[in-house]
């Protein structure tokens, strides 16, 4: 009798992965036709409302009875107020005149609908396709006011492409966030804690701090040290984007920002201009992550032509939506 040779793991793994994918891909079909199902359901309910817009409540009769035939038909699912969403969904998507996107699903939808602004909606709905974003992480994102965030760095025509094309990288700038919220941390305001013991915390929350960085970054390490003149130095987080080809420094500050913490910095980008990064590499970026700055003591102490060095605030709790958009909308006026 011959001998049984083992199975490779590598050939099993290959078949797991292989079923893997085709349950993915078969969830995604199923969501984007139901999605589209949910539009045309929503479509028919608005007609067939408009046909008796003269009768009182003649649209929640309908809603009454279309979820008592469906549930008793199909089962959960088709409850007034889902029906209710399902009308609003088609109601959002006509006057915005946009297409229905065939990547994200229905739970998506429910989280984009709530956003009443439609260019800040397209710019979630944008993100979301080209990032391949979680419900979760959407609502994330949502959350901490990406849109506003980024919009504070940008004039007005600026803001209406971030809306209309979503967040595109083609300069620093563009990867500037102020502030950066990191409530995911966990540190309370009124925590004292030093600059260590938040670098720990954000290497132990890494890749919830790689999200809140934005699009392209991969981590290089921490307390990164380099050396010249027999002195050692240490960078507190070196990270690489892909998109703009460079790499970024970060370095932490938990008090108010001082001309030395960007003197350090303009030192760190320099090192690295010189001595670290390819020809064929971008310029170093360097953020200093504050828990308070002066943005003039920030422009008097930099070149009126930089590029490179950034100060942007971080928050431990979540922004007030209210209080970003007013500032936006003092910077556009």
């Amino acid at each position: 009798m011959k001998d049984i040779q083992p199975i490779p793991t590598s050939f099993i793994e290959q078949i797991k992965q292989l079923i893997k994918d085709a349950q993915v891909g078969v969830s995604k079909t199923v969501n984007a036709i139901m999605v589209q199902t949910y539009f045309e359901l929503g479509k028919r309910i608005v007609e067939q409302e408009q046909h008796g817009n003269e009768q009182a409540g003649y649209g929640g009769f309908i809603l009454d009875r279309l979820s008592n035939d469906l549930t008793s038909e199909f089962g959960k699912g088709f409850s007034k107020r889902n029906l209710e969403l399902i009308r609003k969904f088609y109601l959002t998507y006509k006057i915005a005149k946009s297409p229905i996107s065939q990547s994200i699903s229905w739970t998506h939808y429910l989280q984009l609908m709530r956003i009443l602004n439609a260019e800040e909606r397209n710019f979630y709905e944008i993100e979301t396709v080209a990032n391949n974003w979680s419900v979760r992480e959407l609502t994330r994102q949502i959350n901490t006011s990406l849109f506003e965030r980024l919009s504070l760095s940008k004039d007005k025509s600026a803001v209406m492409k971030l809306a209309s094309e979503g967040q595109i990288m083609e300069n620093p700038t563009d990867m500037i966030k102020d502030p950066y919220v990191l409530e995911f941390l966990n540190l309370p305001e009124s925590y004292t804690y030093n600059e260590s013991e938040l670098e720990h915390a954000i290497i132990d929350k890494l890749e919830h701090f790689l999200l809140e960085l934005g699009k392209g970054f991969t981590f290089v390490g921490r307390q990164v040290r380099f050396t010249f003149d027999e002195e050692h130095f240490r960078i507190d987080l070196v990270f690489y984007n892909r998109l703009l080809k460079c790499f970024v420094l970060v370095d932490l500050k938990i008090g108010k920002l001082k001309h030395q913490d960007l003197g350090q910095m303009q030192m760190y980008v320099n090192y690295y201009d010189r001595y670290v990064k390819l020809e064929d590499e971008n310029k170093t970026i360097g953020i200093i992550l504050c828990k308070d700055k002066k943005d003039t003591l920030v422009e008097i102490t930099l070149p009126e032509n930089n590029n490179q060095i950034f100060a942007s605030k971080y928050e431990l709790i979540l922004p007030s939506k209210k209080d970003l958009q007013q500032l936006i909308d003092n910077k556009t006026d």
